[in-house]
């Protein structure tokens, strides 16, 4: 058999690294947007175990941590907007984004909205208008739905959100490129995703999505948990990393880019 690790390079990570304390500004700089972007960048961020299980009791917040939690506001603070799917919504009870005062004024300064709106993507409108996707929020969100929805789900949320037909060339289906289309015709080019599975594999898929930043939580979950990204399509694109932190919990952040 081939020594095929004889000719391949390799890098200890370990904690002897230098520290990055989380309230400095340094810890922005590695999740900060490329400069002077002229098409929407999607990143998604999103979190599994050791053995690849994307929730723990049928949610994430099972699998996270202070630092996981750290890093998921950080990157909410950086985006233009937040994009997620109807069962991500249900499931995780979102509410619109939350933006202390300190960073709505760097967001000023990069020309970005005080607070990024949430762009929730469903195919069939199936969603409440109680919810407090609707009415815990301080910008309205925005509804990506199908041609075949667009008419019902704009007459049922109108009043609290922007409904928009993000059809392609199959009626009954949200297109992911007219979905990033969408928001780059309202300037909304510093994207971030948050899941769930099927959106995430829907930028995979079609090759929209530009980077992923995947925390790797420290425990087995076994059993039938998702993966991270589920879907028809499988594709092989190359990405290379960025970035690989860790904290005194033994949660691992990764950044990887497309390459």
């Amino acid at each position: 058999m081939a020594d095929t690790a004889a000719g391949a390079q390799y890098t200890v990570l370990g904690p002897t690294g230098p520290q990055i304390d989380g309230a400095e500004g340094r810890l922005s700089d590695f999740y900060a947007y490329p400069e002077g972007l002229q098409r929407c960048w999607v990143r998604g961020n999103m979190i599994a175990s050791v053995d690849g299980g994307a929730s723990s009791g049928g949610k994430t917040a099972g699998l996270g941590g202070a630092g996981d939690h750290g890093l998921f506001t950080l990157m909410r603070y950086a985006a233009d907007v937040i994009v997620v799917g109807a069962a991500t919504v249900r499931t995780e009870n979102y509410s619109g984004a939350q933006v202390p005062v300190a960073h709505r004024s760097a967001r000023q300064g990069r020309g970005q909205q005080e607070v990024p709106p949430i762009a929730v993507i469903t195919r069939s409108g199936d969603l409440d208008p109680t919810a407090l996707f609707f009415t815990r929020t301080e910008v309205p969100p925005l509804v990506l739905t199908s041609t075949q929805s667009f008419e019902a789900t704009r007459a049922r949320l109108g009043a609290v959100a922007d409904v928009i037909d993000a059809s392609a060339s199959a009626p009954d289906q949200v297109d992911g490129a007219r979905v990033l289309e969408t928001l780059a015709e309202r300037r909304l080019l510093r994207v971030l995703t948050e899941g769930g599975p099927l959106i995430l594999s829907l930028f995979i898929e079609h090759g929209l999505l530009d980077e992923l930043c995947l925390t790797v939580a420290p425990f087995l979950v076994g059993g039938a948990a998702p993966r991270i990204a589920t879907g028809p399509g499988e594709v092989h694109h190359r990405m290379r990393p960025a970035h690989l932190l860790s904290d005194d919990e033994g949660y691992l952040y990764t950044r990887y880019v497309r390459g």
